[in-house]
Parts: C-alpha cells; sequence; structure tokens
C-alpha cells in the first residue's frame, strides 16, 4: 500500500521541494492492540520510496473514541485538538512542507485537526495522502 500510495503522493513537479512525511499517530491503546500504526507504515514506505525525511512530528492528546460509525459532527469533536507538535519536532517544521499520510480519509476531520498545530508549528504548507477514500456518511 505504502509504495503504491509513493507513486502518487507527491505531484511529480514539486518533487524537488522539501518536504518531511509525517504520519498521523494512533491512540497508545490501538497501537498496543494492533502491534503498529498503519499509518507511520505507510508514512515509512513512502518517505523511502520518495527520499524525504520521515518526522515523527504527532503525538494525541487524547485518544476519543474510534471514529468507525460516528456522525460527521461527532467525527469533528470527537478529535478537536487532539493533536500536538512534539517540542522536538519544532525545528524541522519551521519552512517546512509537510506530507501528512493517514490510511483512510473519511470526513477530513482527524486530517484538519493534525494540519493545525503543524502550521501552528511553522509548517508552511500540509499535503493529505490517503490510501483510501470511505463513502460519505448517510443517516
Amino acid at each position: 500500500m505504502g509504495e503504491r500510495m509513493a507513486r502518487c503522493a507527491i505531484p511529480r513537479d514539486l518533487v524537488s521541494e522539501p518536504y518531511v512525511v509525517v504520519p498521523i499517530p494512533t491512540t497508545r491503546r490501538r497501537a498496543r492492540a494492533r502491534g503498529y500504526n498503519q499509518a507511520r507504515l505507510l508514512a515509512e514506505a513512502i518517505a523511502d520510496r520518495v527520499d524525504m525525511p520521515l518526522v515523527d512530528a504527532l503525538e494525541r492528546r487524547h485518544g476519543g473514541a474510534t471514529q468507525v460509525g460516528l456522525h460527521p459532527a461527532a467525527r469533528r469533536a470527537n478529535v478537536k485538538r487532539a493533536f500536538a507538535v512534539r517540542a522536538e519536532a519544532r525545528a524541522t517544521l519551521t519552512g517546512a512542507r509537510v506530507l501528512l499520510v493517514d490510511d483512510v480519509l473519511t470526513t477530513g476531520s482527524t486530517a484538519m485537526e493534525a494540519a493545525r498545530p503543524l502550521v501552528q508549528a511553522g509548517a508552511t504548507k500540509v499535503f493529505l495522502s490517503t490510501f483510501a477514500r470511505a463513502l460519505p456518511y448517510l443517516e
């Protein structure tokens, strides 16, 4: 999956621009249960393929409930202020373009909340790459 994402993660005309690849962190509980963070595995593959640094710039402040099955408004509330930039990553983000990586995009709530502290820490632009796009929530 990561190899496929790497082929289209960064537009060809922007490859010469410096990027850092940042995975969206999962909760400690989910990482322990699964044994891995799927977004980080995808980000590792992309970073290796495009020869750009992988930076674990984000940390989760709180876990929140799983997003599966939540209405879009509940998803936004669930991830509100869930992410913060790690102190040791701030210098790396200043002036950087960030390729934020996650496995699935549903409403974009997680991506928006993850991007916010990256920009506040000095990232000039944040792009998102996901492996899949879930169907819109239907009532």
